[in-house]
């Protein structure tokens, strides 16, 4: 069995179909309108419509209100909603009551497992800490910290990777699926669609 890809940052058309046909599974789109990487609704909505077919399509959000978050998912039909920010376990559960949530945890050298331990998600993503940024910073955490985390769930490790290190990444963890966003661009909202062959292409070639 080979992990799952989620592609992340998607802010163009041409990236999408990219991603899709180089073997995409998931497509993130940033819904954080401080993110380098935010795509208005509207403009994700017209992507989604034409990829939604063949990937499952991920709307990321930090801190949202839940009224908002609803309000996104309808205008884009979204498969899945990704929680990058201080979200709290009371409101994944509700909004896993209509959609599957994929919560994001900052993992550090002291990081404790007993954090995910009261999480009843879909999945669970695991990304670098950046005093006051949420993602897509390019920096790695020790990968070691994340091995045998898969016993709370489906594990999602993102936080660095690209086409030269993703095969150790998995090897290590050994992970549902990997994420990542800078780490196949040539700058934030634009992705490099060689490298994102490349990426998926060295992902899935690991065997888990």
């Amino acid at each position: 069995m080979s992990v799952i890809v989620k592609i992340c940052g998607i802010t163009n058309f041409d990236d999408a179909i990219n991603a899709v046909e180089s073997g995409a599974d998931m497509l993130g789109f940033v819904f954080y309108p401080k993110s380098k990487r935010y795509i208005e609704p509207e403009k994700a909505a017209e992507i989604i419509r034409e990829v939604s077919s063949f990937v499952n399509c991920v709307g990321v959000f930090v801190n949202e209100n839940i009224e908002r978050i609803k309000e996104i998912i309808e205008i884009t039909m979204i498969d899945l909603v990704q929680l990058s920010g201080d979200e709290t376990i009371q409101m994944c559960l509700e909004l896993k009551n209509f959609i599957p949530v994929m919560k994001s945890f900052k993992v550090t050298d002291s990081f404790s497992s007993d954090a995910l331990s009261s999480f009843k998600v879909d999945y669970f993503h695991l990304d670098s800490y950046s005093d006051g940024l949420y993602g897509g910073t390019g920096k790695k955490f020790n990968w070691e910290n994340a091995i045998g985390l898969d016993k709370f769930g489906k594990i999602i490790l993102a936080g660095g990777l690209n086409p030269e290190n993703v095969q150790e990444a998995i090897s290590i963890v050994k992970p549902y699926g990997v994420d990542v966003s800078s780490g196949v661009e040539d700058f934030p909202g634009r992705k490099n669609h060689d490298k994102v062959k490349l990426f998926i292409k060295n992902a899935k070639s690991v065997k888990i």
